[in-house]
Order: structure tokens, then sequence, then C-alpha cells
């Protein structure tokens, strides 16, 4: 099994250091946010910063300890009708996708919120449409540098169900959008009850392009919309699907919502499930 974590999710250190906390704790693989583990690091810097020096850093830092780079994140809001902030972040973008090639990560991960500003319902057309307009230019630079960016979706962004990913991948065609897979994040008080439903749909819908998988448990607060994250074997998520959908497609999967304290325990706790499944 390949699993990961999140880096910035380690006990605190330079880039190095953390790299070397997820080997010791057992993982082979991990998520890179650059702006939280790289001192002095600015997302709004990156079209300048990511350059080739930096990537030969990063790349060898993963190499010494044995670790591959899941997922190189890329957060940031994408759909806008600012027309001056989206150049902004699709520049941000580009830069991601082009790195992402000289490190050697695997995907560029995003998601799909939407700017307040917009006044748009996250259920409308016209939400889904101003994504794929935001988005369809990197789709292009993705083709173009050979990059893979992934797609995140979360029950209170434009990309909220099985379905809307389906009609994102059918929209954007392009061999360069592939998914990650984040079964939590779909999850609502509303629809947790059918989490394994919503699992078995989304692999029906887009199982072929699923990149990575974000592994985390849940619990619920009546009074809050999405469910709580917490780490693997801490909530209410079963994994059984899920984990015999990763080792059918040889998926790599980087844990969520851990502590230094408890991730070891959250990657041994999937391990024995999955040998259980035998």
């Amino acid at each position: 099994m390949n699993i990961g974590i999140r880096l910035h999710d380690t006990a605190p250190g330079t880039l190095e250091q953390r790299l070397g906390f997820a080997k010791a704790q057992g993982f082979s693989c991990a998520h890179l946010a650059l702006s939280k583990v790289v001192d002095g690091f600015s997302m709004a810097d990156a079209p300048a910063r990511l350059n080739v020096e930096l990537a030969e850093w990063v790349k060898g830092a993963f190499a010494d300890n044995g670790l591959e780079c899941a997922v190189l994140g890329c957060y940031l809001q994408l759909a806008t009708t600012d027309a001056e902030a989206l150049a902004r972040t699709q520049a941000i973008y580009r830069a991601h996708l082009r790195f992402a090639c000289m490190m050697g990560a695997g995907v560029v991960g995003t998601e799909t919120p939407l700017a307040q500003s917009d006044q748009l319902n996250i259920h409308d057309p016209e939400a889904l449409a101003l994504f794929l307009r935001c988005v369809e230019p990197l789709v292009r630079c993705a083709e173009e540098e050979g990059a893979i960016l992934a797609i995140e979706p979360v029950a209170c962004h434009i990309v909220n169900t099985p379905q809307r990913m389906e009609q994102v991948l059918d929209a954007l065609k392009s061999d360069h959008v592939r998914v990650i897979l984040d079964a939590v994040n779909l999850l609502t008080r509303d629809n947790h009850a059918d989490a394994q439903a919503i699992v078995d749909e989304a692999i029906r819908r887009f199982g072929d392009r699923v990149s990575v998988l974000h592994m985390k448990d849940y619990t619920v607060d009546p009074d809050a919309y999405m469910t709580k994250a917490c780490a693997c074997g801490t909530g209410l998520m079963g994994y059984e699907r899920l984990l015999e959908f990763a080792g059918e497609k040889q998926l790599p999967m980087t844990l969520e919502n851990t502590t230094p304290e408890n991730a070891e325990a959250a990657r041994l706790f999937l391990e024995r499930t999955a040998g259980g499944l035998k």
C-alpha cells in the first residue's frame, strides 16, 4: 500500500525535516503545499519562485527520503468573474503545473470554491459554466506541459457530487484532467448515512479517472452542514470499498486531518483494515 501524509500535518520543521518525519512514521508518499512547509514561500510569488533551482532542491529532498510527491497542492479560488483576480490565479496555477513536471509531482491538486462576490448558487448551471470557463486555459496548459490537473469534489463547492464531477470530465475532454477522490468531502449532515452509496457512485462514474485518494474520517455536528473531518479510525467512515478500489488501481492515498501524534496510528488502521479484506 502506498500511504502518505500532508507534509504540513507532520511535526514542524524544514521541508527536509518534515519529509524525514513522514518517512520515520512509515509513509511512502506525501502531499506538498509549498506555502505551508517552505519558509518564506508565498503563493503570490509562485510564478517567479517556481523555477528549475527550486524544483531540483524539492525533488532531491523527496529522493533523499525515499518518498514520492503524490500531490502538489494549489488550492486557490479559481472560479470568479473578477478578470484581474482570475488572471493572477491562473498564472499561479500555470506555474504549479510546470513545477510539478520539473520536480516529479504526480498531480496538481485543486478544489472548486466559488467567490462569494459572484453571488451565484453553487448548484446553479451558471456556477458550473463559470468554473469550466476559468479552468479551461489551465487544461490546455496541463496538456502542453505534460502535467495532470486533479480536481477534488467537495459538497459545499461547485463540483459537489459525483455527477457534477463526471460532467466536468465530460466537458473538458482531456486526459490531463483527473480526480482526487476524498469521500468525506462529499458528505454532509444530510447524506452521510449514504456514504457507501456515494463512494460506489463516484467509483462507477469516474473510477478510471481517479489519480489519488485523500483519506480521513468524520463525525457529525447537527448544527454544521459539512461533516467534521478527523483522522482515519476515529470517526464514522467505512473504508472497505475505498481500500479495495485503491488496491485494484494501485492508487496512492494521502492522509488528512492527522496530527503528529496520531498519524502513524491512522496509517496502521488503514493497513489493518485492508489486510482484513484479503
